[in-house]
């Protein structure tokens, strides 16, 4: 299974973005995005994303890991 490391807030945001999620708003340094009938999502917009953080939001959108990290290329 791939690993969710180095990966940027950034970088995060634009593939939640290709699975239909939009960034509605920026709250301090988290990017808030929102899909009709699903749960919203933060992302903190740092250089590096804890892969365990960033891992509870991919499964809370339904996503599975490996099509997360296609999208991320």
């Amino acid at each position: 299974m791939p690993k969710l490391t180095n990966i940027s807030g950034r970088n995060a945001v634009k593939a939640f973005i290709k699975f239909g999620y939009l960034h509605v708003h920026t709250s301090g340094d988290h990017a808030i995005l929102q899909k009709s009938g699903s749960p919203s999502l933060s992302i903190p917009l740092h250089r590096e994303v804890a892969p365990f953080l960033l891992k509870s939001q991919v499964k809370k959108a339904g996503i599975s890991i490996d099509d997360f990290i296609k999208e991320l290329k």
